[in-house]
């Protein structure tokens, strides 16, 4: 790819710990250093996680040591990497992150322009301080990208962003390290320890409230009733974990329930599904649903948030009522028993994340975002063209 300018580019989270909007900074990141001037990522908390991937491919990582809430030290660190990186663009991940940079920013006489992305539906925003603290970072805002067309109506409705200034970019995958095929799934299915012929459901996320696992874990008698070769693994931790597990105990099903923790590679351990679960409460648009499609498995999804943005129902998934058993067991039945729909399925889910999700794109389409952002901030930083 080959951009009509080069930029320097530092951008802002809360932590790098294993999450969908972590593994999309990471992506992006990693992307950009081959066709920016220059990129690194400040995270406010001390952090593991994706931090290592980052820095094992040459992207510099500056840790801000957060304390307290409005830790001053954060500030002194944050505004001290921009100094450093000569940063033309600072790009903030989500709320707190936008007015800590914004914050910052303002110690600086010539500031770089803020770009910052609404990576979920901003329920976080019913706090009042939050929704105030990040209004006001807002005057200090040049664009703001929303990760789906549902966050955007969302956030425009609720008059917390002004429509001008805003604009839509979908989350990226890289899509090389996802994939199917007979080798990754007898693969995967070796390092989860699962029979060659048991049929697998799967899931990937946070084990919180509204990602509802719970659901899952209840489906999981009626569908072994007709399928007996039946699986449940769910990839990720989170503080519901102990009580999934004694809700797979209360149910007699401890054997085909699977609680593998947070795993750091999901693209290693996909393939060993055959259909992959999604029926959250809410979501932005899901990296984990992203990922699933990417490597072309059957998907059954709630039809929430940027869900139906990913999945059409019935062309690259099914999409089930939220918080509704019966139809997610049905979606489950029905995609479980069907081989043939679940092949169909996947390959167009597949298609559809590599013409409009990959990394490739979304680097490209976060380029001319920040190249308007510095135009209307009256930045205007001298042209290099990237080698082809």
């Amino acid at each position: 790819m080959v951009l009509p300018q080069r930029l320097k580019v530092l951008h802002v989270v809360d932590s790098l710990e294993l999450g969908g909007l972590e593994r999309v900074v990471t992506d992006l990141a990693i992307a950009q250093r081959d066709v920016e001037e220059g990129v690194a990522v400040f995270s406010i908390c001390d952090t593991g996680g994706h931090r290592h991937t980052l820095e094992a491919a040459g992207v510099r990582v500056v840790q801000g040591g957060k304390r307290r809430t409005a830790d001053l030290g954060v500030l002194r660190r944050l505004w001290q990497a921009v100094h450093d990186t000569g940063a033309d663009v600072v790009h903030a991940h989500n709320f707190v992150p936008n007015y800590y940079a914004a914050a910052a920013l303002l110690a600086i006489g010539r500031p770089p322009a803020l770009v910052t992305t609404c990576h979920d539906m901003g329920f976080r925003l019913s706090d009042r301080k939050l929704r105030l603290l990040f209004r006001l970072s807002l005057s200090r805002t040049a664009r703001v990208a929303m990760v789906g067309r549902q966050v955007h109506q969302r956030l425009v409705a609720a008059g917390t962003v002004d429509p001008a200034m805003t604009t839509v970019i979908l989350n990226g995958v890289d899509t090389a390290r996802f994939g199917g095929g007979d080798g990754r799934r007898r693969a995967a299915r070796r390092a989860l320890e699962l029979p060659p012929d048991a049929l697998v459901v799967g899931a990937v996320g946070r084990l919180v409230a509204l990602k509802n696992h719970a659901a899952l874990v209840a489906a999981m008698p009626a569908l072994l009733a007709a399928f007996p070769q039946l699986v449940l693994v769910l990839a990720g931790d989170g503080p519901l974990r102990v009580s999934l597990e004694a809700q797979a105990r209360a149910l007699g099903i401890t054997g085909q329930v699977r609680l593998l923790g947070a795993h750091a590679d999901v693209a290693a351990i996909l393939p060993a599904f055959d259909v992959f679960a999604l029926p959250s409460l809410t979501e932005g648009l899901s990296v984990a649903l992203l990922e699933a499609a990417a490597c072309g498995l059957a998907i059954v999804a709630s039809n929430v948030g940027g869900n139906p943005e990913i999945i059409a129902d019935g062309a690259r998934g099914l999409l089930v009522a939220p918080a509704d058993a019966e139809a997610l067991r049905e979606g489950l039945r029905q995609m479980l028993g069907d081989p043939s729909m679940r092949r169909r399925l996947g390959d167009a889910a597949r298609a559809w994340v590599h013409s409009n999700c990959s990394i490739a794109a979304v680097c490209r389409a976060y380029h001319d975002c920040y190249s308007e952002a510095l135009r209307s901030a009256g930045r205007h930083p001298a042209a290099a063209d990237l080698p082809a």
